[in-house]
């Protein structure tokens, strides 16, 4: 069967252990049961509006920086907003967030800016706070996973 819907990957990885909850997500999106779904992953600074105008759902991925996303992500939103924003409503999305501290100025901050493209959040954003634990990998797996079976199931 060809792959008719994207899943998009818009993830900020600096470090290895970041590296390894992007791969994760996608590990988890490329699951060998998902069979209508095409998965980009894409750094911040590569994607662009057309990545966005392009896909079926995002899953947006950054570290917490001075209790903020990412510049990387920042400088993503900021380059794609307008150009997306009135043809884009409704986009299914989800985020998860590498925070060292608590991550909460990240997640209002990310909140805010898809509130204002008013994207659909379809899966509750994903915190891997604290000291890095294997358990994170999972998650961000599982994020993966539950985004493109949805969409391969036609669910968004």
């Amino acid at each position: 069967m060809s792959c008719s819907r994207t899943l998009l990957v818009v993830a900020h990885a600096p470090s290895p252990n970041t590296r390894k909850l992007r791969e994760a997500v996608e590990r988890g999106a490329c699951h060998e049961d998902i069979e209508n779904v095409r998965v980009k992953v894409l750094a911040p600074l590569d994607a662009g509006p057309e990545d966005v105008l392009a896909c079926d759902a995002i899953i947006l991925g950054t570290t917490e920086n001075l209790g903020y996303m990412s510049g990387a992500l920042k400088d993503f939103f900021d380059r794609t907003y307008y150009a997306v924003l009135e043809k884009t409503q409704g986009l299914p999305f989800s985020f998860y967030i590498r925070a060292g501290h608590d991550g909460t100025g990240t997640h209002r901050a990310i909140e805010s800016i898809t509130t204002g493209l008013r994207w659909r959040l379809v899966q509750k954003p994903l915190l891997c706070r604290g000291d890095y634990r294997d358990e994170f990998e999972d998650q961000c797996q599982e994020l993966g996973l539950y985004l493109a079976a949805g969409l391969d199931a036609g669910l968004f």
